[in-house]
């Protein structure tokens, strides 16, 4: 089973290094690609601090989540590049404690296009996506790929991001936040 993930995992993103034309054009996964390799070679970081997980009472009973572990400890570092558009494209790994207090590993790709408020560019509002793989012990570790909505509330160097996991009645709806400094 492992080398089959590992596999898998080695074909993934060896299509993410292969450059896509037709007719002399290039498709949307090339400029992905590019974008990808980009962020990789880039110098530019980030640190990311989980602070908060919330479970939508509104969609759970309360003996769910007076077990559920809303304090996501952990960390992460990640990769970051500003297009020429002033969007943000980042690579990045981080590990957090789940809703039942158990590790939980995620490594991927986000996009957030931007907003400016001010003529520095100091204040800013984000909203894109994220696709990843993660694990989780629920899931016996198995690493499995997923895709999610991103918000952001940025200033300078400091922003705080959130997502949120859908779900249905006692099962997702939970809004994942954390923050991160650029260095």
């Amino acid at each position: 089973m492992k080398d089959l993930i590992m596999k898998n995992f080695f074909v993934f993103f060896s299509l993410l290094l292969t450059p896509l034309t037709v007719n002399g054009e290039t498709s949307w996964f090339t400029d992905f690609n590019q974008d990808v390799q980009a962020v990789y070679h880039s110098d530019t970081w980030e640190l990311y601090l989980p602070v908060h997980t919330w479970h939508n009472r509104a969609m759970y009973d309360k003996n769910k989540t007076d077990d559920y572990w809303e304090r996501p400890y952990g960390g992460g570092l990640g990769k970051y590049i500003i297009d020429e558009k002033g969007n943000q494209h980042s690579l990045y790994a981080m590990f957090f404690l789940d809703s039942h207090a158990n590790w939980q590993p995620i490594a991927g790709y986000a996009w957030e296009k931007k907003w400016y408020l001010d003529e520095a560019r100091n204040f800013r509002f984000g909203a894109g996506f994220t696709a990843f793989f993660t694990a989780r012990k629920d899931y016996y570790y198995v690493p499995f790929p997923a895709a999610l909505p991103l918000a952001s509330v940025e200033y300078k160097n400091f922003a705080v991001q959130s997502t949120y996991i859908p779900g249905y009645y006692n099962f997702g709806n939970v809004l994942f936040t954390w923050v991160k400094w650029k260095f």
